[in-house]
């Protein structure tokens, strides 16, 4: 169920929070409890794990892989029964059952599981799915687009109150089942309008839990569902948000938030460091003959580097990752889309399409990458490149575009023509102008 969903039926908002916050934390506990019989354990820290090559390789072969750590959860057997089902239902099925942990191959991400997966399979449709990094729950995704309900349906299972008790097989299962009905958002939705209604309806003290296991006699269970609960806000799991500023013209869930603070800077610093490296090297490459682009490419790798070198924080590594696309882009023969305009950490954009923000009249044209795509066709929030700004946590796009190169261009989807580059823009310091300054970096 989307948050504006939610929002529009129950006005009452703090009350309805909650309560449905309540809801999460009774769940949680009992999941606490059933932690050994419902999913098997986590390791502390991340050990090195199967790449993404091997476990493609083994779906390359079979429906269903599943990590040594998840043997005792689906067995031999279990495994066979859950190939043979995805095999009577003749769609492209497959799923990858790997814990994922900060850190790893995947950095703990199902999302980046499922797009690596994607690209080692080179399938051209594609149904995947995936454990998730936390709790009883599993993810899904389905290319080129998400026609049998893919995601609604993996996400249904952790809500299905039959369920409760049931391990990983019977949920992997229960998510095959429902994504050859495709009825996994009326499921989704039905579920957690059910918890909305059960704990909405119970007495409650605002702040306080209520639900079964709210006494003080079992401190160490409400230990491990404080830690569970965060685990669920930070996987996007949580199902109510908190009401936004006035000012605000685009609303999505504090999962969001929370997800981008987690992310790992250092991981992506490597990585812009190392695409900028490999244009330098394509750049270097291309025939000048052949290649018209080529002095654009070159002022794409050049300023790239220059905001890699000044990068202070993830949106300006974003902006590098934009740069670089920019750069490939005119070297291509191909016309090609800039990154994705809701966070460019996305990848490549699909496709463009047009967008009205919330409690605005207008609307923008803008690059989206599928997932953010299909997310707006669903009047669902797309997951968005979060910013600090004067003490506010707020879309990169709503910082004032005279503080941000970034918010002015939509990281390449707002430029207002061929002459109009990212790159360009950083050449004439419109990059360092909108920075914050320090006392010992004065503005171009």
């Amino acid at each position: 169920m989307s948050s504006d969903h939610l929002t529009a039926r129950h006005p009452a908002a703090p009350r309805l929070r909650t309560a449905l916050l309540s809801a999460c934390t009774a769940l949680l506990l009992a999941c606490a409890a059933l932690l050994g019989a419902g999913a098997p354990a986590r390791a502390a820290t991340p050990s090195a794990g199967p790449s993404g090559s091997e476990i493609a390789q083994a779906l390359s072969t079979g429906p269903v892989y599943v990590d040594p750590s998840y043997a005792t959860a689906v067995n031999a057997a279990q495994q066979q029964a859950l190939a043979e089902q995805i095999a009577a239902t003749g769609l492209p099925i497959k799923v990858a059952l790997v814990p994922l942990a900060k850190g790893d191959a995947f950095d703990g991400q199902s999302r980046t599981l499922a797009a690596v997966l994607k690209e080692r399979l080179g399938l051209p449709e594609l149904i995947l799915i995936t454990t998730a990094s936390y709790g009883k729950y599993l993810d899904g995704f389905e290319y080129p687009t998400d026609t049998h309900q893919t995601r609604d349906a993996a996400n249904a299972v952790g809500f299905l109150k039959e369920l409760d008790d049931a391990g990983l097989a019977a949920r992997v299962s229960k998510a095959v089942e429902l994504i050859k009905s495709g009825n996994g958002t009326a499921v989704y939705k039905a579920e957690t309008d059910r918890i909305e209604k059960e704990y909405a309806a119970r007495p409650h003290t605002d702040g306080e839990p209520a639900g079964p296991g709210s006494g003080g006699s079992r401190p160490g269970l409400f230990a491990v569902a404080a830690v569970l609960v965060l685990a669920v806000a930070v996987g996007s799991v949580l199902l109510v948000r908190r009401r936004r500023p006035r000012h605000t013209a685009f609303t999505f869930p504090d999962a969001v938030f929370a997800a981008d603070r987690a992310a790992d800077e250092a991981g992506l610093r490597r990585q812009a460091a190392a695409e900028v490296l490999a244009l330098g090297e394509a750049v270097d490459a291309a025939d000048g003959a052949t290649t018209p682009g080529l002095t654009r490419a070159l002022d794409a790798y050049d300023a790239a580097g220059r905001v890699l070198d000044a990068a202070d924080g993830i949106p300006d590594l974003a902006g590098v990752l934009a740069l670089v696309a920019e750069g490939r882009a005119a070297l291509a023969t191909d016309p090609r889309l800039p990154l994705c305009f809701f966070d460019p950490r996305h990848g490549a954009a699909a496709r463009r399409t047009t967008w009205r923000p919330l409690g605005r009249r207008e609307r923008v044209d803008v690059a989206v990458c599928e997932d953010c795509g299909q997310a707006l066709r669903t009047r669902r929030s797309p997951q968005v490149l979060a910013v600090r700004d004067q003490g506010r946590t707020v879309p990169y796009f709503e910082v004032p575009a005279e503080r941000s190169l970034w918010a002015a261009t939509g990281y390449g989807s707002l430029l207002s023509g061929p002459e109009d580059t990212l790159a360009g823009r950083v050449g004439t310091g419109e990059f360092s102008r909108t920075r914050p300054q320090r006392p010992s970096q004065p503005a171009d």
